[in-house]
């Protein structure tokens, strides 16, 4: 009797212990991209009150642009050794940029543009570009 009920007990025990569950968790993970602007890239539009770089990206495609982030970046303009996050103004002058698929339009304006045009850019400026994904739940 008392071997019928061990055994009944550790067969319980060995059924219950095998029946774990598992989650799996799949991530994507974020990308980034480094680019650099050369200051021949940098177009004025046509009233002079911005210059705009247009940069093709593949990576970014429509559901980038819909539903995931795009985090943009670029050099800090005094702190040489970091990154400052777009959209920023600067000494009068503000940076900023529009998503699409396929690419980057990055504007630089000055903030009283109706008296005074931004400077065309003379040095290389490097951004960093991170798309990060994410999954709509509405």
């Amino acid at each position: 009797m008392k071997r019928l009920l061990l055994l009944l007990i550790s067969t319980a025990t060995l059924g219950l212990a095998s029946c774990k569950k598992d989650t799996v968790v799949q991530e994507t993970s974020n990308r980034t991209i480094i680019l650099t602007i050369q200051p021949s890239q940098w177009k004025p539009t046509t009233d002079n009150s911005t210059y705009n770089a247009e940069i093709s990206i593949p990576e970014i495609d429509q559901l980038n642009v819909d539903i995931e982030g795009i985090l943009v970046y670029s050099d800090h303009p005094v702190n040489v050794d970091s990154y400052i996050q777009l959209p920023y103004t600067f000494e009068g002058t503000s940076y900023s940029y529009e998503q699409f698929k396929g690419g980057l339009s990055f504007d630089i304006q000055r903030a009283n543009f109706a008296t005074e045009n931004p400077k065309k850019p003379t040095v290389p400026i490097r951004f960093k570009v991170v798309l990060i994904p994410s999954r709509d739940v509405t």
